[in-house]
């Protein structure tokens, strides 16, 4: 087995793990936090304005005569939340949250970038540099390479099939899947496969027997992890095929290994420019089990969740006004969702102007009041233990005022 069979086999630990950077280790001699950050990409464009429902302004329902989500108290209405705005019935299992005030919302927020391509947007709120094209690191990536190294192989987790723009760079990052793929043996498994490998690369002193090292132990700790989940599903919990339950594995993972500083999870299906519905219907079919997830993952936190913030964020927000197909297109400003135990939550934060059409970004969306940049930097400084020197690397050229979310967390 030549290095190009060995670089193949391991890919999934990821490319930023088998070549870590050796920013990954520059502070080993700082004390690690227990605290965890975990970021949900909604990619598609998720409509803000029917998650978090402005019913208090006479314009939305002017705008959105067929999908608008109807006032509390009426069949499908919004739930209420603070005599002005309301959450999506679908995402009913975060009331509690919202009411035990460890949740929040920032509306009208995201990326200032005037972009209605899905592509660019994202990859800008992913590099953390808006505008930029030549940014070739992503905004997580440059966090772990910051915070104190516990060296640990899944310091950074990433859900899914490949590593995201968010976490590309140098710092070290472990890929895995939620799904029966995630634990679906691989070559590299095999004791004999393992014992090849070993041999070749175990005693080696350089990068490359590094990465062997950190990816085969990544590897390992995750697969344990989720084979403990299994063997739960078969004294009668639904199987990963039957039921991903995102949310429970991803507290799983979490809870067992208190090394993991960071994760991210992406889910996609959001752009409904045809048939969206209001509160119920296409939109709401997607919603109630990101819903249920995450209300799965916060309890499944235990006494960790006091520990942890969820952010979820979306690239843009959607038209103000529904299209000629019930649906919705590609818009400007958005509603940012927190979660966790040290988010200082029962409250809407940010600047709402209104939907009149003299109020909106161009005549037709929500404008970003907010720069999605002020809450995750709220988030790093209070909840991350960043300084605004390291955060300056993090977002450089960009300074926050925090007006509108600075005290969002309680440090």
């Amino acid at each position: 087995m030549d290095r190009r069979q060995f670089l193949q086999s391991a890919a999934t630990f990821s490319l930023s793990m088998l070549l870590p950077g050796a920013q990954a280790w520059a502070f080993s001699n700082s004390q690690p936090s227990k605290n965890k950050l975990v970021v949900v990409m909604l990619r598609g464009a998720v409509d803000g304005l029917n998650v978090v429902v402005p019913y208090g302004d006479s314009s939305y329902y002017q705008a959105r005569s067929g999908i608008a989500v109807q006032p509390p108290g009426t069949a499908d209405g919004a739930l209420n939340l603070n005599g002005d705005f309301g959450l999506h019935p679908s995402l009913a299992p975060l009331m509690p949250y919202w009411n035990s005030k460890s949740m929040a919302f920032v509306t009208s927020s995201g990326s200032p970038d005037a972009t209605r391509s899905h592509f660019d947007a994202q990859d800008y709120m992913e590099s953390g540099v808006p505008g930029a094209k030549l940014v070739t690191t992503g905004w997580m990536n440059r966090l772990i390479t910051l915070l104190p190294d516990n060296h640990s192989p899944v310091r950074a987790l990433n859900f899914g099939p490949t590593i995201p723009r968010i976490l590309s760079g140098p710092g070290t990052v472990a890929n895995v899947e939620l799904g029966p793929q995630g634990t679906r043996p691989l070559v590299v498994d095999k004791p004999e496969t393992e014992h090849i490998f070993e041999q070749l690369y175990g005693n080696r002193n350089d990068a490359l027997g590094q990465a062997f090292r950190e990816g085969i132990q990544a590897r390992k700790t995750i697969s344990k992890d989720l084979e403990d989940e299994m063997e739960m599903a078969n004294r009668g919990a639904p199987t990963p095929a039957q039921n991903p339950n995102f949310g429970k594995k991803l507290a799983q993972l979490l809870t067992k290994d208190d090394t993991v500083q960071v994760a991210f999870i992406a889910f996609g299906g959001w752009d409904t420019h045809v048939n969206q519905g209001n509160g119920k219907g296409q939109l709401a079919n997607k919603l109630a089990p990101l819903g249920q997830g995450l209300a799965e993952f916060a309890a499944g936190m235990g006494s960790k969740f006091n520990d942890t913030t969820v952010v979820v964020m979306s690239e843009f927000g959607r038209t103000a006004h529904e299209n000629g197909n019930g649906g919705t297109d590609h818009g400007h400003g958005n509603s940012m969702w927190l979660l966790g135990g040290k988010v200082r939550g029962g409250q809407i934060y940010g600047k709402y102007d209104g939907l009149a059409t003299a109020r909106l970004y161009e005549g037709r969306d929500l404008p970003v009041n907010t720069d999605f940049r002020s809450v995750l930097s709220s988030v790093l400084l209070a909840h991350m233990g960043l300084s605004q020197d390291q955060l300056e690397k993090i977002f450089p050229n960009f300074v926050s005022s925090h007006s509108d979310v600075g005290n969002i967390i309680n440090a």
